[in-house]
């Protein structure tokens, strides 16, 4: 399947794309809320300012896919293999990401308020500018991971692992920013 049979499948009404083999396909600036790539094989696909609110993606493979300034609220993420994509400027509110694998991921300026990230794996990942604010980073493996200016206001971030993760000037949850002090 291309990238116009699935505009064009969606357009009729077509929603299931459970499963689909979708390695490198483009989808720029594509409208395709609501729909179902759940398992799907999304490998390098460049879905950069798609819209892709209340999407099913879980299980999905994204492995570096482009997702910039993509709007991902409310989608379902859970199991993702999202490693080496881009997120950049990406809607992330209420979206569910537990158990997702972000590693080395770029997540700069992106919005992740309210989001899921339970056991989520940011190893090496980029949150510049992030907002995560009330997000749920319960066991969430932030280690080496750059929060630079980072917004974590009202973030729970019981059992998260901060191993080496750069933290200076975030906005930790407490309101206050983290000021990293050289000795």
């Amino acid at each position: 399947m291309n990238s116009q049979e699935v505009v064009t499948l969606y357009q009729a009404g077509k929603r299931n794309f459970s499963q689909a083999d979708l390695p490198k396909v483009k989808l720029i600036f594509v409208r395709l809320n609501g729909a179902n790539f759940s398992g799907a094989n999304l490998h390098m696909a460049n879905l950069r300012g798609a819209d892709l609110r209340g999407v099913d993606l879980r299980g999905a493979d994204l492995t570096g896919a482009n997702l910039r300034n993509a709007d991902l609220t409310a989608a379902n993420l859970e199991g993702a293999n999202l490693s080496h994509s881009s997120l950049s400027g990406a809607n992330l509110t209420r979206a569910k990401l537990k158990r997702a694998n972000l590693e080395k991921s770029i997540l700069t300026d992106a919005n992740l308020s309210q989001t899921n990230l339970k056991f989520a794996n940011l190893r090496q990942s980029k949150l510049i500018g992030t907002i995560l604010t009330g997000a749920i980073l319960l066991g969430t493996n932030l280690n080496e991971a750059s929060l630079l200016g980072a917004n974590l206001t009202e973030a729970s971030l019981v059992d998260t692992n901060l191993h080496e993760a750069n933290l200076t000037d975030a906005t930790m949850p407490n309101g206050k920013v983290y000021i990293e002090i050289l000795a």
